[in-house]
Protein backbone atom coordinates (compact mmCIF):
# COMPACT_ATOMS: atom_id res chain seq x y z
CA UNK A 1 0.00 0.00 0.00
CA UNK A 2 1.21 3.36 -1.26
CA UNK A 3 1.66 6.67 1.18
CA UNK A 4 1.32 8.43 -1.33
CA UNK A 5 -1.43 10.89 -1.32
CA UNK A 6 -3.39 13.93 -3.64
CA UNK A 7 -1.61 16.26 -1.00
CA UNK A 8 1.65 15.51 -2.30
CA UNK A 9 0.75 15.65 -5.93
CA UNK A 10 -0.55 18.78 -5.25
CA UNK A 11 2.63 19.81 -3.85
CA UNK A 12 4.88 18.20 -6.51
CA UNK A 13 2.36 20.17 -8.59
CA UNK A 14 3.09 23.53 -6.82
CA UNK A 15 6.69 23.32 -6.87
CA UNK A 16 6.96 22.02 -10.69
CA UNK A 17 4.98 24.97 -11.64
CA UNK A 18 7.95 27.01 -10.72
CA UNK A 19 10.29 25.66 -13.46
CA UNK A 20 10.80 26.34 -16.84
CA UNK A 21 7.97 25.73 -19.48
CA UNK A 22 10.77 23.92 -21.45
CA UNK A 23 12.21 22.02 -18.42
CA UNK A 24 8.59 20.84 -16.34
CA UNK A 25 5.34 20.08 -18.23
CA UNK A 26 3.65 21.22 -15.51
CA UNK A 27 5.34 24.37 -16.05
CA UNK A 28 4.94 24.03 -19.74
CA UNK A 29 0.43 23.38 -19.15
CA UNK A 30 0.25 26.62 -16.64
CA UNK A 31 2.12 28.84 -18.94
CA UNK A 32 -0.37 28.25 -21.82
CA UNK A 33 -2.82 29.21 -19.61
CA UNK A 34 -6.03 27.79 -17.99
CA UNK A 35 -8.28 26.76 -20.80
CA UNK A 36 -5.09 24.32 -22.42
CA UNK A 37 -4.49 22.77 -18.96
CA UNK A 38 -8.37 22.34 -18.98
CA UNK A 39 -8.58 21.09 -22.69
CA UNK A 40 -5.71 18.51 -21.48
CA UNK A 41 -8.10 17.82 -18.55
CA UNK A 42 -11.25 16.96 -20.83
CA UNK A 43 -8.69 14.74 -22.80
CA UNK A 44 -7.52 12.72 -19.55
CA UNK A 45 -10.99 12.50 -19.16
CA UNK A 46 -12.46 10.88 -22.27
CA UNK A 47 -9.68 8.09 -22.47
CA UNK A 48 -10.16 7.59 -18.50
CA UNK A 49 -13.57 6.68 -19.82
CA UNK A 50 -12.55 4.74 -22.42
CA UNK A 51 -10.63 2.74 -20.88
CA UNK A 52 -13.28 1.86 -18.37
CA UNK A 53 -16.04 0.98 -20.88
CA UNK A 54 -13.31 -1.01 -22.23
CA UNK A 55 -12.51 -2.79 -19.42
CA UNK A 56 -9.17 -2.69 -18.97
CA UNK A 57 -7.76 -2.72 -16.02
CA UNK A 58 -4.33 -1.35 -16.61
CA UNK A 59 -4.94 1.13 -18.90
CA UNK A 60 -8.08 2.49 -16.32
CA UNK A 61 -5.36 2.89 -13.41
CA UNK A 62 -3.08 4.71 -16.02
CA UNK A 63 -5.91 7.30 -17.30
CA UNK A 64 -7.07 7.64 -13.60
CA UNK A 65 -3.53 8.87 -12.71
CA UNK A 66 -3.37 11.35 -15.99
CA UNK A 67 -6.97 12.64 -14.98
CA UNK A 68 -5.99 13.51 -11.11
CA UNK A 69 -2.79 14.83 -11.96
CA UNK A 70 -4.20 17.21 -15.01
CA UNK A 71 -7.03 17.90 -12.62
CA UNK A 72 -4.50 19.00 -10.11
CA UNK A 73 -2.86 20.91 -12.58
CA UNK A 74 -6.05 23.05 -13.30
CA UNK A 75 -7.03 23.45 -9.99
CA UNK A 76 -3.44 25.35 -9.39
CA UNK A 77 -3.82 27.02 -12.99
CA UNK A 78 -7.05 29.04 -11.21
CA UNK A 79 -5.44 28.87 -7.76
CA UNK A 80 -8.01 26.66 -5.93
CA UNK A 81 -6.80 24.74 -3.59
CA UNK A 82 -6.86 20.77 -3.05
CA UNK A 83 -8.61 21.28 0.70
CA UNK A 84 -11.35 23.05 -0.63
CA UNK A 85 -12.43 20.62 -3.27
CA UNK A 86 -11.89 18.09 -0.81
CA UNK A 87 -14.05 20.01 1.89
CA UNK A 88 -16.55 20.19 -0.24
CA UNK A 89 -16.41 16.42 -0.57
CA UNK A 90 -16.85 16.10 2.79
CA UNK A 91 -19.49 18.14 3.22
CA UNK A 92 -21.54 16.42 1.03
CA UNK A 93 -21.31 13.20 3.09
CA UNK A 94 -23.17 14.16 5.64
CA UNK A 95 -26.41 12.57 3.67
CA UNK A 96 -26.85 10.04 0.78
CA UNK A 97 -25.60 11.10 -2.73
CA UNK A 98 -29.65 10.68 -3.84
CA UNK A 99 -30.20 13.24 -1.16
CA UNK A 100 -27.20 15.89 -2.26
CA UNK A 101 -28.57 15.46 -5.69
CA UNK A 102 -32.15 16.14 -4.89
CA UNK A 103 -31.60 18.88 -2.90
CA UNK A 104 -29.44 20.85 -5.90
CA UNK A 105 -32.94 20.76 -7.95
CA UNK A 106 -34.70 22.68 -5.81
Amino acid sequence: MTTFTLSDLERIVAERAKAAPDESWTAKLLAAGPERAAKKLGEEAVEAVIAAVKGDRAELIAESADLLYHLLVVLKARDVALQDVLSQLEARTARSGLAEKAARKS
